[in-house]
Parts: C-alpha cells; sequence; structure tokens
C-alpha cells in the first residue's frame, strides 16, 4: 500500500496480452486502464481481467479495457501514480529497418502526449534492446526522450538494458527500459538485482511434457526428453511473435530453431493445446536430431500454453483468438516476472518517506557499460 493507505493505481499503454500489466499488478499496482490496438490481445485482456477476474471483483470493475489506437486516446482518470507502456518495437528492432523517430509506428511522442496530460507520479517505457544500440540516431531519440521528460519536471532514472533470464525467465530477452520520477516524489530509486539462479527450460517445462507425453500414451518419450533438455542445462533463445503479414507461428530463424533442437524441442511450428486433437503426431520422434544445415524434428512443438511459461506468464492466464494469434500475443509479450521486479523497484521509489531529493548527476547511468554486455545496461 501507498502511504495514504490505498493501492497505486496505473494505466498501461499497448498493453497487448497482458505480460506487463500481469507483472504490475504483482507488484501492487492496480489498472485503472489497458489500451490495446490488436483485437486478440484486448479480447485476452477482457476474458481475464473482466470476465474471468483473475485480479479480483474490484480490478474487474475499476480497470476499463480500450481496444483502440493509443492515438485516439483521451484518458478521463486523475491522479495516476503510474504511466506504462511497451511501445511498438519495430523503429528499433533489429529485424526492421531501424528507422527510429522517422518510422510511422514510432508510438514514443503518444507516451509523451500521455505523460503530459496525466501527470502521473512515475513513468515506465519498455522496448526492444536495439533501441539502446549505440547508434547515433538512437543515442539522440534517447537524449531527445529524456529531455522532453525532464522538461515536464521528471527525474530521468536512465534506459537499462534488463535480461529476463536473470528474473526467473527460462528465456534470454534482453528488454530496454526507462524509468522517470515525478520530481516532486522523488526520494530515490534503484533498479532490481539479478536473482541467483536462473530457472532452466527443463525445469519450466517439466510438469506440462510428463502430462503431454503421458496423455499420449508415451511415458518412455518424456524420459528422452527430460534427459536431452536436461543436459542442455539453459534457457531457450529469444520468442519471436512473428509478423500478421508473414505466414504462422515458428520459434523463429534457423539458428534459433537449432538452439531449441537442443533442448528438444521442434521449433518449426507450434503444437495443437493439449484440449485439442492431433497430439500424438506433434509430439513428434525423440530420436531424432539436427545434423547438417538443416534443422530436422527433434522432439514435441511447444504449445501456446508452454510457450507462455517460457514468456513467464501465470499457468491461469489464457489467451484469445485461434492458435497462431494466441501464439503471437505470447511472443511478442513483455515477461511478467520483469515488469514485476522494475514495478516493485517503481513502488519502493514512491512509497518512500523523507525529503526529496535532487536529481542524480548523470539520472542514473553508469559509465563504461556497453550495449554488447547483455547484461544490467545503461545507456
Amino acid at each position: 500500500m501507498s502511504s495514504s493507505d490505498q493501492p497505486l493505481t496505473s494505466i498501461e499503454i499497448c498493453a497487448g496480452a497482458g505480460g506487463q500489466a500481469v507483472g504490475l499488478h504483482g507488484a501492487g499496482f492496480r489498472h485503472r486502464a489497458l489500451v490495446e490496438i490488436d483485437k486478440h490481445a484486448a479480447e485476452t485482456l477482457e476474458l481475464n481481467v473482466v470476465e474471468r477476474k483473475v485480479w479480483g471483483e474490484e480490478e474487474a470493475a475499476n480497470c476499463q479495457i480500450f481496444s483502440m489506437d493509443v492515438r485516439d486516446f483521451k484518458p478521463t482518470i486523475e491522479h495516476i501514480d503510474l504511466l506504462a507502456g511497451g511501445v511498438p518495437c519495430p523503429p528499433f528492432s533489429v529485424a526492421g529497418k531501424q528507422l527510429g523517430q522517422d518510422d510511422e509506428r514510432d508510438l514514443f511522442p503518444e507516451m509523451l502526449r500521455l505523460v503530459d496530460e496525466l501527470n502521473p507520479r512515475a513513468v515506465m517505457i519498455e522496448n526492444v534492446a536495439g533501441l539502446v544500440k549505440p547508434f547515433d540516431k538512437f543515442v539522440r531519440y534517447r537524449e531527445d526522450i529524456k529531455r522532453e521528460l525532464r522538461r515536464m519536471n521528471y527525474v530521468v532514472c536512465g534506459w537499462r538494458l534488463l535480461e529476463a533470464a536473470d528474473f526467473g525467465v527460462p528465456q534470454l530477452r534482453p528488454r530496454a527500459i526507462l524509468v522517470a520520477i515525478r520530481r516532486d516524489c522523488y526520494r530515490g530509486f534503484d533498479w532490481p538485482q539479478p536473482k541467483a539462479e536462473m530457472t532452466t527450460v527443463a525445469q519450466a517445462l517439466k510438469e506440462t511434457m510428463e502430462r503431454r507425453f503421458a496423455d499420449a500414451g508415451r511415458p518412455e518419450g518424456y524420459e528422452k526428453w527430460l534427459k536431452k533438455a536436461t543436459e542442455a542445462g539453459t534457457v531457450a533463445p529469444t520468442l519471436v511473435g512473428g509478423s500478421k503479414k508473414h505466414g504462422g507461428a515458428d520459434l523463429g530463424p534457423t539458428r534459433a530453431k537449432k538452439a531449441w533442437g537442443n533442448l528438444g524441442v521442434n521449433g518449426m511450428g507450434v503444437a495443437n493445446d493439449e484440449r485439442e486433437p492431433n497430439l500424438e503426431r506433434d509430439l513428434g520422434n525423440m530420436d531424432l536430431a539436427i545434423s547438417g544445415p538443416d534443422v530436422k524434428r527433434v522432439g514435441p512443438m511447444l504449445t501456446v500454453e508452454q510457450a507462455a511459461i517460457i514468456q513467464g506468464f501465470p499457468v491461469d492466464w489464457r489467451f484469445a483468438g485461434r492458435k497462431t494469434a494466441r501464439y503471437r500475443q505470447v511472443g511478442n509479450a513483455f515477461p511478467p516476472p520483469v515488469a514485476e521486479a522494475v514495478g516493485l523497484a517503481i513502488k519502493d521509489a514512491l512509497e518512500r518517506t523523507g525529503d526529496l531529493l535532487e536529481a542524480p548527476v548523470g539520472d542514473l547511468e553508469l559509465d563504461g557499460t556497453t550495449y554488447e554486455s547483455g547484461r544490467d545496461t545503461l545507456i
């Protein structure tokens, strides 16, 4: 609870299927609005928050789901503690043309507009790791964003590159995070620290894989899978959501598929859910292995539910739409455990008492770190 014994409140734009919202809820924030343009993702939010009431009756009644373009979002809510959002990544993604602010899909101006209109106590912005690459135009754009936030009277805590695997997510997924605290609320801010141990794919999927193989009458197949995944002893490559314009769902480019193969997972597609037909076909042949330049079937494909586990979603979160639409929501999500870790750090900052502090020199940024380090980077 906040110092006034009331829950901290938040609004989130570009909410997707709720990865960031799930994490921030776990950190103690109560959502007043979730804005998302993709109809399937908006249906997912409606399904969980309003219909299934996974966060309880009060939040189901108080959280509005806006299925709309954020450019058309005109909030009437007042006194918000946190404005958060994972604005679209194509302008900065290594998979795109990296046009930055010249890309018409850039929604950072909309985030800044809402900061100006809502005047939240804190701001959290999430984006792809590419945004903190040392490209001149990206550096200038990051500075432009920070300069605008300072103009609106915020202390900018910098851009930090957080790796999902450092927070219990069984996946390599670096994300760029910006946090800013309104100057009249600033009593310091501490970035979350990585956990001591990682969660491997074998640990994360053990229960669901055992059930899938048992349901298909293949318990011996499960033992083969578990041995292979345990021997790999690592996290998964980054899940990719893919584009609506390009084919169905799979687990990424050839390099990623090979990494999945080493974990005993066939990355060529996504399996039917356990309640759907053709389960035994989807389990595949555990004895096949990768050889040469081609990626062959090496075991079961992931179900959407298993992909969601790899992304860090709680097992009771459901996704709307058909299989490919559900998988894309998962693949494009912000891992909830990372959002929760940052949310807890923001919550701690907002609930501190004592004298206000001056903005720190360098906005809490660390000198000498580089993008390539892949850990704990501030730019």
